[in-house]
């Protein structure tokens, strides 16, 4: 039985296939920040999505999960070591990490005891991300009414309460690390963007929590007239369209 809260693990598979990689321009930023560039650790990683890109500015990168499936599924990187761990414990020495990192995930998290591993785990004037992305945006007005109103109309009562801080960007949620003696650090205006198919974007919403609570509720029907009314707003399923995800940050220096 696990001790976290797991919405991710039985379609480890879809995520790691579907969930879109964060921009190097986010990692660029990041490791600037950070007092070096030996140590980063990637809590809650899910499969990978920014263990990977932070493999290139760094070291070497811990990256952890308490879900086996993900780290079964996740993408592989000779920089990026999974460890299937939670956030609270991720088993690295005192004072080791130049960078750590949360992304879309710290809504989920024991913050308290996370927080308390932070503190551990820092070196001196180390760097803390949490980072998340709310709704996307289809460069397509069509597709992206639909896309909008099955996440608002037919899906909302289906989220789970925590989705509301991704949909705050975060600021909202509980961060220790913007007083005396931290500081805060003001972030770019950053994002996720993509080229996908109709497929693409399917996968995607696949992955949503909220997608696997209606069905439990409500069977696949709303589903397949999702599916259905985005295939028709979309034209050729082949056609690529810009997809794109604002990043909201929280960063603070340790």
């Amino acid at each position: 039985m696990t001790s976290f809260k797991d919405h991710f693990s039985r379609h480890a598979a879809g995520y790691a296939a579907h969930r879109p990689t964060y921009p190097a321009a986010l990692v660029d930023f990041l490791a600037e920040a950070a007092p070096g560039r030996d140590l980063a650790l990637d809590c809650a990683c899910g499969t990978g999505q920014l263990s990977v890109p932070l493999g290139a500015r760094f070291g070497r990168v811990v990256a952890t999960d308490a879900s086996a499936q993900q780290i079964t599924q996740a993408l592989q990187h000779p920089a990026v070591t999974y460890r299937i761990a939670p956030a609270e414990c991720s088993g690295l020495p005192d004072a080791s990490a130049d960078l750590i990192t949360v992304a879309q995930a710290a809504h989920w998290l024991d913050l308290e005891a996370f927080y308390a591993e932070v503190r551990r785990v820092a070196r001196p004037r180390a760097i803390l991300a949490l980072i998340s992305y709310g709704v996307l945006e289809v460069a397509d007005a069509r597709a992206d009414a639909v896309v909008r109103d099955f996440y608002r109309d037919v899906l909302g009562p289906h989220w789970p309460p925590e989705r509301r801080h991704v949909e705050d960007g975060y600021r909202t949620l509980a961060f220790p690390f913007a007083e005396i003696p931290f500081a805060e650090i003001p972030a770019p205006a950053l994002s996720i963007e993509v080229a996908w198919g109709l497929d693409d974007l399917i996968g995607y919403t696949e992955t949503w929590s909220a997608v696997r609570a209606a069905e439990r509720a409500l069977g696949r029907g709303p589903i397949t007239a999702f599916r259905a009314a985005l295939a028709e707003a979309w034209g050729d399923p082949g056609e690529r369209r810009g997809v794109r995800w604002p990043l909201s940050l929280r960063v603070g220096r340790l």
